[in-house]
């Protein structure tokens, strides 16, 4: 299958982008078709390619709930990220994000809560050190990784599904180091450093088919540790040929560290 992939371009030095007011972004959008490979019982890794699927049926009966995602979820994905790496501890901040396909006339209606159109890296290196060394609290480490936990709770197919590219197709130079802006309505604006992702050739994009609610991916966002898949490009991409009335993307997405302790 082909579709096509919102890379960046390099017209701006330094990009900047916003988590809800979209039309002050200044990414330098540049749409590519790619191949794109359905990872679906290919038996990635998160420490390989840097993404894998797991079956994770969550006690949640509503992901709208924040309450009942802070009780339940939160220390759910903690569970299933420690499982799944063998890590030490893991912490999970924050209730996680709620975000909508356009068709749904959700999208934008939350904070936070519309697709992410572009390639992008959540984190930087230096954005990922520093968020390692605020949780870890003085402790010393031997490694620490950030992980993205990302659950469809529509139904499938999924009209706008998440893109994954295999880390080990990156190369330093597609990277550019951008502004990411947090513009909660009623709150101060604050940023951190995150990446966004030139065009190359050589990436191999996958996503994940017919994702069900009992079925979650984990991606990695940055690993101290340089023997591993270091981070994980993600986008959101419109599925070719998706039926006209397939339901409307919702999803939820976790954001997870793990520490191996020193």
């Amino acid at each position: 299958m082909e579709a096509r992939i919102a890379y960046s371009g390099r017209k701006f030095a330094r990009p900047r982008y916003y988590a809800n007011a979209h039309e002050r972004d200044e990414v330098d959008i540049v749409p590519v078709p790619m191949a794109m490979t359905d990872a679906r019982g290919l038996g990635t890794s998160i420490d390989r390619e840097g993404f894998e699927i797991v079956a994770h049926r969550s006690a949640v009966t509503d992901f709208a709930d924040r309450e009942q995602v802070a009780r339940i979820h939160m220390r759910e994905i903690e569970e299933l990220v420690q499982a799944q790496t063998g890590a030490d501890f893991v912490h999970v901040g924050a209730p996680g994000l709620l975000r909508f396909s356009e068709k749904s006339g959700k999208a934008g209606s939350l904070d936070n809560s519309m697709p992410a159109r572009f390639a992008h890296i959540d984190i930087s290196d230096a954005t990922a050190r520093a968020f390692a060394e605020r949780g870890a609290g003085g402790r010393s480490y031997l490694r620490c990784a950030h992980y993205n936990v990302w659950r469809a709770i529509s139904p499938p197919p999924q009209d706008v599904p998440l893109a994954f590219c295999d880390a080990r197709s990156l190369a330093p130079v597609d990277l550019i180091a951008a502004d990411a802006v947090f513009d909660a309505p009623g709150q101060p604006e604050w940023s951190f450093e995150g990446l966004v992702v030139a065009h190359n050739p050589a990436h191999r994009w996958h996503w994940f088919s017919q994702m069900t609610i009992d079925e979650a991916v984990l991606f990695k966002t940055n690993d101290s540790d340089p023997a591993r898949a270091h981070h994980v490009p993600h986008v959101a991409f419109d599925l070719p040929d998706c039926p006209a009335d397939a339901p409307p993307r919702v999803s939820i997405e976790m954001r997870a560290t793990a520490y191996w302790w020193a």
